[in-house]
């Protein structure tokens, strides 16, 4: 349950960057900034919460070669 409120929070922090992006009314952006602030916080004080308690694994580490070819990838 945990990993699904986490699932639903990351999917709308992403929705929240696409509607600021998009919005041209300053006051509305204000808000809903302010409004994925919050959720961020959320967010982190649940997975914080979840990796303590087990509930979560993230994934390890990546190696350094895996950076540099990502890396590589990106900047062509």
């Amino acid at each position: 349950m945990v990993n699904d409120v986490l699932s639903m929070l990351k999917s709308s922090l992403t929705n929240y960057e696409r509607v600021i992006s998009e919005c041209a009314n300053q006051q509305l952006r204000s808000t809903i900034r302010q409004i994925r602030d919050s959720d961020e916080d959320f967010q982190y004080r649940l997975f914080k919460a979840a990796e303590q308690k087990g509930f979560y694994k993230p994934a390890q580490p990546a190696s350094s070669q895996d950076i540099s070819q990502v890396r590589s990838q990106v900047m062509m």
